[in-house]
C-alpha cells in the first residue's frame, strides 16, 4: 500500500513522515519487511534530506493475519467501508475481541470478511470497542497506519462517539450535565469497575431526551474511554442503565442487556480529508422498551 507526501521545507524524510503520524515502528517495518521509501521516484532512506517540493512515497508491506485469531463466518452490517476504514453496526450479544469466555466475536467475524475478500492487510485493528451487550457503531482501521492516525484523534478527543441509554432512578436527574468521577477496578471482581479516588480520570456528558416516570432516555457523549464508563457513571449517580444487572440496573422493563447503543460516530478521515459522521438506528429490543413506556 502506497502513501504520498509533499515536503514543504528542507527536512529529513523521517521528520516529514513523523509529522504525518508515521511511527518509528512503521518505518522499521518499511525498512525490514519489504517496503520502501521513494523520493521523486528514486529509492532513498529515512535520513535523506529533502528539499521543498520533493514528493515522498512510502510502500508499506501487507500485514499478515494473526494465526491465533480464528476467522468465523458471520454476516456483518456494514455502514461504511473504504480502503482504510470499516464502520460496522454491531448487534448486542457479541464481544469485540476474543477472551476465555468469548470466541465468536466481532474481531473473528471481521477477520473472516478480510480473508474471504482477499484483502492484502488481514490484521484486525479495532479503533472503538463496545461491550458485549452494547449495540451500535464500531470503527475498524484496515491497516496499522490508519489505526495510528485515528489513535491521534482519540488522544486529541476529536473522534466523537455518542450513545443512547435508558436509565432509571428516583430523585432528580438534571436535564443535562457532566459526570466527572475517576474509575478504578473493583477490588472484589476482575470484571466490574467502580468510582474511586485511586481511579483514572473519566468524563461523561449527557442530555435527557425524554422521560417516562422514573425512566429517562439520555443522549451521552464520552470524553474519555474507560472500561464500563457510562454504566459505572450512571450507577454512581443513582440512575443505572435498564437491564444492567452488573451495576444494579432494573430487569423489569423487558430488556435483558444494558440499554446502551452507540448511535453516532464522528471522525476526520485523514486520507480523504473529510469530516465524516455515521449513525445507527436503535435496535428492536431498545425500541420495544420505549414504545411500552410511551403507552403507559
Amino acid at each position: 500500500m502506497r502513501f504520498d507526501f509533499l515536503a514543504d521545507r528542507e527536512v529529513k524524510v523521517k521528520t516529514l513522515l513523523k509529522s504525518h503520524d508515521v511511527s518509528k515502528a512503521l518505518l522499521a517495518k518499511v525498512k525490514f519487511k519489504g517496503g520502501k521509501i521513494l523520493v521523486n521516484g528514486k529509492e532513498e532512506n529515512a535520513v535523506y534530506l529533502l528539499n521543498a517540493g520533493d514528493q515522498v512515497s512510502i510502500d508499506i508491506p501487507p500485514e499478515l493475519p494473526h494465526e491465533s485469531l480464528r476467522p468465523v463466518d458471520h454476516p456483518l452490517a456494514i455502514v461504511y467501508e473504504d480502503d482504510h476504514f470499516l464502520v460496522l453496526d454491531k448487534p448486542a450479544g457479541f464481544a469485540s475481541i476474543p477472551s476465555i469466555l468469548h470466541s465468536n466475536t466481532m474481531a473473528n467475524f471481521v477477520k473472516h470478511y478480510y480473508v474471504a475478500n482477499h484483502y492484502p492487510n488481514q490484521q484486525i485493528h479495532i479503533v472503538t470497542r463496545l461491550d458485549k451487550d452494547t449495540s451500535g457503531l464500531m470503527l475498524f482501521a484496515k491497516h496499522g497506519y490508519a489505526h495510528a492516525r485515528l489513535d491521534k484523534q482519540l488522544q486529541a478527543k476529536t473522534l466523537e462517539k455518542r450513545y443512547y441509554a435508558l436509565v432509571a432512578g428516583q430523585g432528580n436527574l438534571p436535564e443535562k450535565g457532566d459526570i466527572i468521577a475517576p474509575i478504578a477496578r473493583d477490588d472484589q471482581s476482575i470484571i466490574t469497575r467502580r468510582v474511586h479516588p485511586s481511579g483514572k480520570y473519566a468524563h461523561t456528558s449527557y442530555q435527557v431526551i425524554a422521560q417516562y416516570g422514573e425512566v429517562r432516555l439520555v443522549d451521552i457523549k464520552l470524553h474519555t474511554g474507560r472500561t464500563h464508563q457510562i454504566r459505572v457513571h450512571f450507577a454512581h449517580i443513582g440512575f443505572p442503565l435498564l437491564g444492567d444487572d452488573l451495576y444494579g440496573g432494573s430487569m423489569t422493563y423487558g430488556i435483558s442487556r444494558q440499554a446502551l447503543h452507540c448511535h453516532s460516530l464522528k471522525f476526520f478521515n485523514p486520507f480523504s480529508k473529510e469530516h465524516r459522521e455515521y449513525t445507527s438506528s436503535l435496535t428492536d429490543d431498545f425500541e420495544s422498551v420505549i414504545i411500552g413506556l410511551s403507552q403507559n
